[in-house]
């Protein structure tokens, strides 16, 4: 089993590149993590919000294989508590054995197909963040959710 963070676009913000590259190193420790980043479409000036979602969704769905268990970051997601999350990514890995994909879309959401094939959607908090910032938020998150599984003393409660 395996976990990846599938993201659109590419991120250019150093603080974000370095806690995202500091929590992905951490997690390696725990399962074998990875995080892919589609490209973002050009020339969109012409191109509705919707055919925007369109155009990202089938880059996302050509990056998920069949079997894979893909989780949307959705602002109409389930919201966790960190040992929540930690008993969600438990129960995930000992039921279902499958790799994990977590997806970070666009800036307009995921195309309806996407969200059809969605097992499940989460959301980090009930506030907007931008699609950069989730990347290290989400992150870090994760990373907590194994320290809690495994009772190291990361997450104090």
């Amino acid at each position: 089993m395996k976990m990846t963070l599938l993201t659109v676009g590419k991120t250019d913000v150093k603080w974000v590149k370095e806690g995202l590259e500091l929590y992905s190193s951490r997690l390696v420790h725990y399962i074998p993590f990875s995080v892919s980043e589609i490209p973002e479409l050009k020339n969109v000036s012409a191109l509705s919000k919707d055919q925007i979602k369109e155009k990202e969704g089938e880059l996302i769905l050509k990056q998920v294989k069949p079997s894979d268990e893909l989780i949307l970051m959705d602002e109409h997601g389930k919201e966790f508590r960190s040992i929540e999350f930690a008993d969600f990514i438990r129960e995930k890995m000992t039921r279902s054995g499958k790799d994990i994909v977590f997806v970070i879309g666009g800036a307009y959401g995921f195309s309806k197909a996407v969200y059809d094939r969605a097992g499940s959607k989460m959301s980090l908090s009930k506030m907007t963040f931008s699609h950069q910032m989730v990347r290290t938020i989400f992150t870090e998150q994760l990373y907590r959710a194994f320290t809690i599984i495994k009772g190291e003393p990361y997450h104090h409660e």
